[in-house]
């Protein structure tokens, strides 16, 4: 059975070994032909911060390969060495911890150098060492405390329930949902979120919402800035919890239509229940996930060496779980692109299609996006359609022009209000 999990693991490291190869080759390759969207030297840019960017992806895909094999071979049965302690909800708790806290240190480095070289490098990265260090700590902390209580609930499950793959779903089902209610309530331990001052936008943005019958905790801006220099929007929570945030990058970057258009884009997410049905194909790969390494035999267990107790049983759900989610992903990439063509029409009706498609370009290029990608890159990873794809979807054409059977957009007078203001001319 063991060398039945390796092959497969195999496979699966190979594919993504693979398909990043692959898509640093395609990059490299449409990098040299005529750029689209943004000016020749962004166009680059942007193109060489998806390359280093995949490039230590494939590192890390030959080190978590590496780090899958220590563990089944030699890491379980050394660390269930050192956790010897009475009780077997807290021998789970303590393994647990320690199979996170290990593979965190592996994974460190690729963190680092992501965020404080190759970030650095390109323009994106505002935080510095120390404030590293203090949301680190923080994480820590929270993780001790929620995790080690989500450690010891699905310890106790499988320790009192001969079906505890289906009630560990349950339970773990529960707290993601509860999870997304309680999510600007945890994001407020690292982002100060400031309302939003009393004004055109404030007004605009409340009957945008009323339109679309959202009752919100309020409209906030968030102090993204301090980390990092992208530009983002989002919805969180649930129920009565639901706050709009709106980056203070984005707020700077684009104008009251641009920023409206965006938002309205969001509002037609909450419109179809886009929250709900991710929440419901999450729980369909939880309950797959579940059901699957619930259904392991002890015999392989035995085959590394270690007891199938809990912690066990829970670190080898935690080990094969990005697997299932990989085989996943294209169903979900599918149903999700689906979901934003949809929410580029709602936005496009409410906001305005020529402001959405203006915010998109600045979007693409204050993000430096690259606005191509290998189709398996599109296939396996992309929970949005390609740039391209969805200008083409509401009659735009890659350099900003309207095409079909509507009117042609003359360049407005304003050099900063529409879209030709983003297909930027060569760079001096």
């Amino acid at each position: 059975m063991l060398e039945i999990i390796i092959g497969i693991y195999s496979l699966y490291t190979f594919m993504r070994i693979y398909i990043s190869v692959m898509q640093v080759g395609y990059i490299n390759q449409e990098k040299r032909k005529d750029p689209v969207l943004m000016s020749a030297g962004k166009y680059m840019v942007a193109a060489n911060y998806a390359v280093a960017k995949e490039k230590v992806a494939i590192i890390e895909h030959f080190v978590d390969y590496l780090m899958f094999i220590w563990w089944v071979f030699a890491g379980f049965a050394w660390l269930s060495s050192l956790v010897q302690v009475e009780g077997n909800i807290l021998q789970a708790v303590l393994f647990l911890f320690g199979f996170i806290v290990i593979n965190y240190i592996v994974g460190l480095p690729f963190e680092l150098y992501q965020k404080f070289k190759i970030d650095e490098d390109f323009g994106f990265n505002k935080m510095t060492p120390k404030m590293f260090i203090v949301d680190t700590l923080k994480s820590a902390l929270l993780f001790i405390i929620i995790g080690g209580a989500i450690f010891a609930l699905l310890a106790w499950i499988i320790s009192n329930y001969e079906m505890w793959w289906l009630w560990g779903f349950v339970a773990m089902f529960a707290v993601a949902v509860l999870a997304n209610l309680f999510m600007p309530t945890f994001m407020g331990l690292f982002n100060k979120f400031t309302p939003i001052e009393e004004g055109e936008l404030k007004t605009e943005i409340t009957k945008l919402m009323e339109q679309a019958g959202l009752q919100s905790d309020g409209i906030f801006i968030m102090d993204a800035s301090k980390r990092d220099s992208r530009l983002n929007a989002f919805f969180g929570g649930l129920g009565k919890n639901k706050r709009v945030v709106l980056f203070d990058t984005l707020r700077e970057k684009l104008n009251t239509k641009e920023l409206l258009a965006v938002l309205g884009h969001e509002l037609g997410h909450f419109t179809h229940g886009d929250i709900w049905k991710n929440i419901g194909l999450m729980g369909l790969l939880l309950f797959i996930a579940f059901y699957l390494f619930g259904h392991l035999p002890d015999a392989l267990f035995t085959e590394m060496g270690v007891i199938p107790h809990a912690g066990v049983k829970i670190a080898m759900l935690m080990l094969l779980l990005p697997l299932v989610s990989f085989v996943f992903n294209p169903f979900m990439s599918f149903v999700s692109q689906h979901n934003e063509y949809a929410a580029d029409t709602y936005g496009s009706k409410v906001g305005g299609q020529e402001h959405l498609v203006s915010a998109l370009l600045k979007l693409v290029t204050e993000n430096k996006s690259f606005p191509k990608a290998h189709p398996l890159v599109i296939f396996f990873y992309h929970t949005h359609p390609p740039i391209l794809e969805r200008l083409k979807a509401m009659n735009y054409d890659a350099t900003g022009v309207i095409i079909g059977e509507e009117e042609k957009i003359e360049e407005p007078a304003l050099p900063n209000d529409g879209i030709f203001a983003f297909v930027d001319k060569e760079e001096k």
